[in-house]
């Protein structure tokens, strides 16, 4: 039974079969059943390319809205560095944070300042002895589900730090308290601002025992209209920003491995390009690296489904705000040097097989057989009519008693044109 609770929905009543997510889906987790998509659960990883890629915008993310953040007392905004880069002419973070609190946020604390945290943390976790690499950066929750269904190997290569997306929302907890000893922590509402759904479905289930300190997480889409129009150009604004160029550079890809300071290091993104990379770590097939980091989405996180601008010209607007900031702003003490536990995960994440065929070894080399002689008899052009993304899945999906083989049109034609010269 699938008790992840997904943020990527189907509207069956704008869908009309058309297979483009089907072709799309990097985890093969849609059919094409009764003239709409099907979405398997347990093999979606919420990485929202159907939502890219469906011509009738039939996929949907599912996000909280700002007002649900009215029923606490003080609340706060983390934006993703990835906000900064949908501006036009914005040469002041600065303008984007007083927006925020012009919204109605009593607090804003930059996701990008506990990035740079995080960077350092990460420097320091290279250091120690003992430890598997290379080592997977845990900040796209996409490529930890992945692994999760897939790549069971790779466990423990992940860097068992929490994101910085959690390391501010604690941080900007603990700032209140501070500041405001007379809130409870009840009263303390923090509100993540997201360029991809898979932001949300990492609030909403956890990861590896961890519970988030996030409690709404809104899109980048919508609160960017309503952001704008409190943004004036050239009036005086508060000083709030606490970043510098490498918290920003998160946004786009490359950016957390240039922040270890080591050249040891692979980045790639495309959730396509990062299920080769891991492939290609599991079968040992890549040169000796210290550091991997993957982003599902193209460009990085500046590419997320929930974002407004084009990626590239994210990036490029980033590039030009980075240019004049100071390297960081965001340091660890003595003591911080040695990792604190309040930044890490103990518990690595559970293996959840997507692809187990039987209840055991011997049913599931039976149904392997029975799917490969399948497949051989099948066209082979990979065309889903069957509702299937390839011929190999409509054969599993075959054995599995999912569908029939008179799903496969292209077979029953080449079929009738055999009998048809046979007579």
């Amino acid at each position: 039974m699938n008790t992840y609770e997904h943020s990527v929905y189907l509207d069956v009543d704008k869908c009309n079969g058309c297979t483009t997510c089907l072709k799309h889906c990097p985890t093969e987790a849609i059919r094409i059943r009764d003239n709409h998509a099907v979405i398997n659960q347990e093999r979606c990883i919420d990485c929202g390319e159907c939502i890219r890629v469906c011509p009738h915008s039939a996929k949907k993310a599912v996000c909280d809205k700002l007002s649900d953040m009215d029923k606490f007392k003080y609340k706060i905004a983390l934006p993703a560095p990835t906000l900064y880069g949908q501006f036009d002419n914005l040469d002041d973070v600065d303008y984007v944070l007083n927006g925020l609190l012009k919204l109605g946020f009593d607090d804003v604390f930059e996701v990008s300042a506990a990035a740079e945290l995080v960077s350092v943390y990460t420097r320091n976790y290279l250091k120690k002895e003992g430890i598997k690499k290379p080592l997977i950066s845990s900040a796209c929750p996409v490529i930890m589900r992945l692994i999760c269904l897939r790549f069971p190997s790779l466990k423990e290569n992940i860097i068992p730090m929490l994101p910085p997306m959690e390391v501010a929302a604690r941080l900007a907890r603990e700032k209140a308290l501070r500041e405001h000893p007379e809130l409870k922590p009840e009263d303390i509402g923090v509100c993540f601002i997201t360029p991809c759904p898979a932001k949300k479905s990492y609030v909403r289930n956890g990861f590896a025992g961890y519970e988030s300190f996030v409690d709404v997480v809104v899109s980048i889409k919508d609160i960017y209209f309503k952001l704008i129009s409190k943004m004036k150009y050239g009036e005086e604004i508060k000083s709030i920003s606490s970043s510098g160029m490498i918290g920003i550079g998160w946004a786009s890809s490359g950016g957390e491995s240039t922040a270890i300071f080591n050249d040891s290091y692979l980045a790639a993104d495309g959730i396509d390009n990062c299920n080769k990379v891991l492939d290609q770590i599991e079968n040992g097939n890549i040169p000796p690296l210290e550091f991997i980091e993957l982003n599902a989405c193209t460009g990085g996180c500046v590419g997320g489904v929930l974002t407004i601008q084009n990626p590239f010209i994210a990036k490029a607007r980033l590039q030009g705000l980075r240019h004049y900031l100071p390297v960081s702003l965001n340091f660890v003490s003595k003591d911080e040097e040695q990792l604190p536990e309040n930044v890490m995960f103990t518990d690595l994440p559970e293996y959840r097989p997507i692809s187990r065929l039987g209840d055991n070894m011997a049913e599931s080399m039976r149904m392997l057989s029975e799917i490969q002689k399948l497949k051989a008899e099948l066209p082979g052009i990979d065309c889903g009519s069957c509702g299937a993304p390839n011929c190999r899945a409509f054969a599993e999906d075959v054995v599995k008693k999912e569908c029939t083989l008179e799903n496969c049109l292209i077979r029953q034609r080449y079929n009738k044109g055999e009998t048809t010269n046979d007579g």
